[in-house]
This record gives structure tokens, sequence and C-alpha cells, in this order.
């Protein structure tokens, strides 16, 4: 296991008789519990805690907290996880009273303001998708992933044509994408990437046929790159009966550019959490809209928002719905963070964004490309993979990068992912960064390329400046340690 840099934790602060809280007095009756639960579950001495003093415990979960990296303390480039500046003006939004205290139970005719958000988010969504209807029920983008095919599934059964039981998923695609095919009760078949680092339309037209439920598709693709024959790819699987599944979590890098929909996709989730700055990590909450074309809405989740002359509502009567996916209506704070950026951005923000990130991440490749090897060496989009390969001849591997990252204060790119990039290191710098911090970085990247070569038992051996240095990630995931043992 790994060490642990010296940090006195709260249990080795306690001394007998100190305390940290104030109780009043018990005002009610004891309750004998023992007629009713078994001796080996009535507690009879007193809880091991520690015996603190209030000031102890703030200092401690004070240093705890300073400890903890995020995008509002440091450069955070991962790569397919888009994980920039969430403005502060989004968090003051989403905590309004109206929308903070409004409960999901209410009437409809009592929360109008917050329904019209919803309406207005979903009108704007699909506007930039270029998608004819928008549901904002499923909660995150796996999520939204699973609800798209099974509407692709209820729409393909609607039409008695139960026999398509493939989707269609490239060898450089996210991990969620053949798990929620699964899920959703298909099979995934693979289909290859060429020597450019696009779909490769001969392998497409091999795996395509009176099988396919559909093809799973990222545009720009998990490589950073553009699908250049993306309309092509529509054909083949529109002539096969196929429908075609746009994965939103690179649809920061063609905003106000182009439109999945006009690229000829059928389904369409999208990550607020990631593009439209949610906050990302942490568990959640996200938001996975799903978009789809005429054909496909009434298979839209139920019920579906909507308006007539003098309200919004919600529509049950949704008969060949796949019915609801979510308790409620989605992930509504993190939606009215999503609203307060659209409005905020405005289309020639939106469009800025695309630009930004484009730029950036062009940059960035172009530099670190002087001591690392590049696979596709063409131009990216908002993120773009490069390899430790030349440094793992000298006995580094791109693990070993990514540690010795921390002691520089940068959180480390996406690793080995795609898999098919031999000791790949993916990099999204967004459109957030600044040129300084991108060049601090560049720095950095390129001394540990030069350590590789000079001295890489430094890099070999890194971290050596965090508190807990390498751990042994294979004990660590089966034998976790979760609490504090004396």
């Amino acid at each position: 296991m790994a060490n642990q840099k010296d940090f006195p934790v709260i249990f080795e602060l306690s001394k007998p008789g100190r305390t940290g809280y104030s109780l009043p007095d018990l005002d009610v009756p004891e309750v004998d519990l023992s007629h009713e639960l078994e001796d080996e579950y009535i507690r009879t001495d007193e809880p091991d805690l520690p015996e603190i003093s209030e000031l102890q415990l703030i200092r401690h979960y004070t240093a705890l907290s300073k400890r903890n990296y995020g995008v509002d303390s440091g450069f955070y480039p991962l790569g397919s996880c888009t994980m920039k500046y969430n403005p502060k003006i989004n968090e003051d939004v989403s905590r309004f009273e109206g929308f903070s205290h409004a409960h999901p139970l209410q009437e409809t005719n009592t929360v109008q303001g917050s329904l019209q958000i919803m309406y207005d988010l979903q009108t704007s969504l699909e506007e930039i998708t270029g998608m004819n209807t928008v549901t904002l029920q499923p909660a995150a983008g796996a999520h939204g992933e699973w609800t798209g095919l099974m509407m692709i599934r209820a729409f393909h059964e609607k039409n008695d044509d139960t026999e398509r039981t493939e989707i269609i998923v490239p060898d450089s695609a996210h991990g969620t994408n053949p798990a929620s095919a699964t899920v959703a009760g298909f099979k995934a078949v693979t289909v290859k990437t060429d020597e450019n680092g696009l779909v490769d339309l001969l392998d497409l037209k091999r795996v395509v046929g009176p099988k396919t439920a559909a093809l799973m598709l990222t545009n720009p693709n998990t490589l950073g790159l553009f699908e250049e024959h993306i309309l092509e790819m529509a054909q083949i699987v529109h002539e096969a009966g196929g429908k075609l599944y746009y994965d939103g979590a690179n649809l920061n890098a063609i905003m106000g550019y182009v439109r999945p929909g006009d690229m000829g996709f059928d389904v369409v989730h999208l990550n607020l959490h990631k593009t439209f700055t949610g906050p990302h990590g942490g568990g959640g909450p996200g938001s996975g809209p799903i978009g789809v074309t005429q054909e496909l809405t009434p298979f839209l989740p139920k019920p579906v928002l909507t308006k007539d002359v003098n309200q919004y509502f919600f529509d049950y009567n949704r008969p060949d719905s796949i019915g609801r996916v979510k308790p409620y209506y989605g992930n509504f704070g993190i939606n009215v963070r999503a609203y307060t950026y659209i409005r905020t951005m405005g289309p020639d923000g939106l469009k800025q964004v695309s630009e930004y990130a484009v730029l950036n991440a062009n940059y960035l490749m172009r530099r670190l490309q002087e001591e690392y090897a590049l696979p596709f060496d063409q131009h990216c989009k908002h993120e773009f993979v490069i390899s430790g390969k030349n440094q793992k001849k000298l006995g580094v591997r791109t693990l070993d990068i990514a540690k010795r990252l921390l002691d520089y204060g940068f959180h480390p790119p996406t690793i080995y992912f795609p898999l098919n990039v031999e000791e790949a290191l993916m990099v999204e710098p967004t459109e957030t960064e600044s040129k300084e911090t991108l060049d601090e970085f560049i720095d950095v990247m390129l001394e540990i390329a030069q350590d590789a070569e000079e001295q890489p038992e430094v890099v070999q051996e890194a971290p050596h400046t965090t508190v807990i240095s390498r751990l042994d990630e294979t004990m660590a995931a089966r034998k976790p340690v979760l609490r504090y043992i004396k």
C-alpha cells in the first residue's frame, strides 16, 4: 500500500473530555427496545468516536478540503470528460428561491415559471442540435444513451421489425456505448477505425445489415477527429433500415457550425453537465436530454412537457411512449444551470466556445508533438490523443507520466483510452483555459519527456509531493481500506 505523508487524522487528535458540540438535554422518554430487538443489535457502550474541540474539527476538514482538486483549483484536461469552468452565475440562478424551493409534486399551475424554463431549454436544445423534439427527463449521459436506444427499439417493434437486435459501435467509442446497448437488450457489434482515425466505411458496410437497429457514433469521435464521411455513413445505415444515434459527449466542438440533425442523426443525447457547464464529477447529478426526429417523437418517455396558449403542462397521453425513465422530470437544478449558460452566451457565444475549444486543442497537440507520438497527424477538434510509446521505450509508461503531473499540481489527462491507441493520453483543454495555463502544461509535459530520457526513475517513482504516494491500484480496488484503523 501507499505511504501517507505525516498528517494527523482526526482520531489521533483525540483527547478524553474534549467536545466539539453542545446538545440540549434529552426531553423525551427513553424507550426500551429489548422486546423488539435482539441483544446484539442494542448498543450498550459508547461509540468509539474522537473527542476533539470544535476548532480542531473545523481545521481538520478545512485541511482536507484544500486537498480536493477541481476546475476551480487547477487545470483539469480529462479528455472526453470536458472538465471546464462552471460559471458562478449558473449557481446563483439555480438557487433562486422560486427554483430551489419548488417541489416536483406541486400543481403545475403553481410552477409555471419553472416549467417555462424547462420548455425554453428544450426549444434551445432542439435548435442547437437540429432535432424535432427534446426531453429533459434522462438523468445523465449513459442514462440518455439507454433511453435513446429503448426508443429505437420501440420504433422497430412498432413496425414489426423485431429481428433488429444489433447496435454497431466503433472500436474507439465511449465504453458506455456498448454497455448501454447491452442493457437495452441489444448485441454490440464493433466497426473498425481506419488508418486516419475515422470509421472504416468498408467495415461498416460489412457489419451493417437486416439485424442492424442503429449505429452509435460520436462526432467528433473519441480520437477528437471529425467523421468527414458522416453523410455517407448515415446513408449506409438508413438504407439498411437502421437508425443513427449521436453520442453528444463531444458537441462542444461543433456548436454553431454543424448540427447532428443535419448530419443525418435520428437520436441525440447531450451532456448538460459537460457541454453546458453544469458541475461534472463527484457522482452527479448530471443531465442527459434526448433529442429525436419527428418519426421517433411518439416514443419519447412520458410525461412530455408541452404548452398550449395559456400554460405549460405535462402530457401523459402518450400511447407509444417507452414510459417514464426517471422519477419526476430530470435533474431540474442542472437544467437551470444549462439554461442560464445558454442565455448568457447566446448563439454567437456558443459558436465561440467551439472555436476556442478547437484552437486550444490544436495548439496543445502541435506543441506536445515535439516529444510525444501523434498517432493521427491531422487537425483535431476539441480534444486529441497522443501516445507515450516513445517514453515506453525508455521504461516510462503513460501511467508514470500521469503520476508525475501530480507533482506539478496538474490533474492528469485521461490515460489508456481510447483502447486502440498504444499508451494513450487523451487531452481536452476546453475553451475556458488561458494560453498561459496551456503553456505551463506544455512546459511540464516536455520536462517530463526530458526526464524520461535523462532520469527515468524520477518519473517512474512519482508522485513525490502528494499526501499519498503511488498506490498499489490493484490492491486498492480489491481490498480498499475505508475506515481508520489504530
